[in-house]
């Protein structure tokens, strides 16, 4: 009886070390594939951004990570989806700054914006451009502050949605225009660019993963990215304090969550997956051409993710009230 108990102690650890469980012992984390939920529709930029990611998190990880699109209501569907979710590491959510304006945007929802979730880490913090239909009668953006001064709500202004990245991006541009402009939202990103392609549309704010190729294709016209210092992707564009909107500066940052209860050794490995796929050199070269880069390794982190998080909130929440658009 001894000699088998000892016989166990040693094979246990052994099993365990080459990733077997013995009958009765719970299978190591993770053994089967896991889900990333997107709360917005296929193609737009937080998307691109978490196909790539689970790509590189999938080969540390040993499995399959899967992309689920759960689109709708300004990302709270999919957000809803995760919060709700079995704890057990087997469905996330990649999230952008939505994350952060929720709670301030919706005063109503089926789950709790903040106390939901356990943040894993931040994943990268996307430029955004101001971009308008090609034939929009303004050569810099001076001169597109002068006519949306002009004309005022004559122009419209395309956004993926209230809560997107676009329609917040729209806030702190006619903020900083000091025009109002009439919003037209649309279910996704993808439509509003095809509509301010076709001209239907004047004016959009957006991010790099999403503007990029159609500016160097000439589709549509570009004023100025919105961060300190231009971009590689993109090096003849100005940025918006050059082109004379100095307090217009806003990144888009993305983040990947798991629902509140997780085991804290479960967000680790998490983690540490997410650290390793920021490492990849190919979804760094991949990030580049989208006019981004992954985000410091120690921001990758559930510590770090969670007081930027926390930080955003409160920043975003007197632009929103200031505002008066609420989402419900």
């Amino acid at each position: 009886m001894l000699r088998r108990s000892l016989a166990a102690a040693f094979l246990l650890p052994a099993l365990l070390a080459f990733g077997v469980a013995p009958a009765g012992a719970q299978a190591p984390y993770p053994n089967r594939p896991i889900t990333v939920v997107v709360p917005f529709a296929a193609g737009g930029p937080t998307d691109t951004v978490t196909r790539l990611v689970a790509e590189a998190m999938g080969r540390d990880l040993n499995t399959s990570v899967v992309v689920e699109n759960v689109g709708g209501a300004g990302g709270t569907l999919g957000a809803a989806r995760v919060a709700q979710a079995r704890p057990d590491g087997y469905t996330l959510l990649l999230h952008h700054i939505g994350m952060g304006t929720t709670p301030s945007l919706y005063r109503r929802l089926s789950y709790d914006a903040v106390g939901g979730f356990a943040p894993v880490g931040l994943v990268t913090e996307v430029p955004m451009t101001i971009i308008a239909r090609k034939d929009i009668p303004a050569g810099n953006l001076a001169e597109l502050v002068a006519l949306v001064r002009q004309q005022r709500e004559k122009l419209n202004y395309a956004n993926a949605g209230i809560g997107a990245a676009s329609h917040l991006c729209g806030l702190l541009f006619q903020k900083a225009a000091d025009a109002p402009m009439t919003t037209v939202p649309y279910r996704g990103t993808g439509p509003a660019m095809t509509d301010l392609i076709g001209g239907t549309v004047d004016v959009m704010c957006d991010q790099t993963t999403n503007t990029t190729e159609q500016i160097r294709a000439g589709a549509v016209k570009v004023f100025a990215v919105t961060t300190p210092q231009r971009l590689p992707s993109l090096p003849d564009v100005p940025t918006t304090a050059e082109a004379g909107l100095p307090g217009m500066e806003v990144t888009i940052w993305h983040a990947l969550y798991a629902p509140k209860g997780t085991p804290e050794a479960i967000v680790n490995r998490l983690s540490a997956a997410l650290q390793a796929a920021l490492r990849d050199q190919r979804l760094a070269a991949r990030f580049a051409d989208l006019g981004t880069a992954p985000v410091a390794q120690e921001r990758a982190t559930p510590a770090a993710a969670q007081a930027f998080w926390q930080a955003d909130i409160a920043k975003w929440r007197p632009v929103i009230e200031a505002a008066g658009q609420y989402a419900d």
